[in-house]
């Protein structure tokens, strides 16, 4: 027996009539189209929640983020410190504050080679492991 297919070659609509053989017509549509209509009970039965809003976001003016600084950065910018205020050199060591210059945690990416005594509110363990390799400290 003959395919559908091959049994309407050669006519244009293949038996469908003009419309409802363009695009998904004929079905109704692709993926999650009519669910508010012909598709309603099936959206009703397996996903109830699938339209309007769910859970509860926080206003952003209430969630303050963690201000950050990584290790790899202080590195760098600890002369910009010095000139800040925030840090004092006392021989070849560094005295940096952070939590006066508005960092919350320091972060252990990128490398330091300097000595640094940092004061800080929190900080990572590997931040605290690589600093404490080169000599120097963290202080909470």
């Amino acid at each position: 027996m003959p395919s559908r297919t091959k049994k309407f070659r050669g006519y244009r609509t293949h038996g469908r009539g003009k419309k409802s053989g363009r695009g998904a017509g004929i079905i109704g549509g692709h993926g999650q189209a009519g669910l508010g209509k012909t598709g309603k009970i099936g959206m009703l039965k397996y996903d109830r929640d699938h339209f309007g809003r769910h859970g509860f976001k926080r206003p952003q003016c209430m969630v303050e983020a963690n201000r950050t600084l990584n290790v790899g950065e202080l590195g760098e910018q600890v002369e910009r410190f010095v000139s800040m205020g925030f840090a004092s050199k006392e021989g070849d060591v560094y005295n940096v504050n952070l939590t006066e210059a508005g960092i919350d945690k320091l972060l252990g990416s990128g490398n330091i080679d300097i000595k640094v005594n940092v004061t800080v509110a929190d900080a990572s363990e590997k931040a605290r492991s690589k600093i404490e390799a080169v000599g120097g400290s963290v202080v909470e």
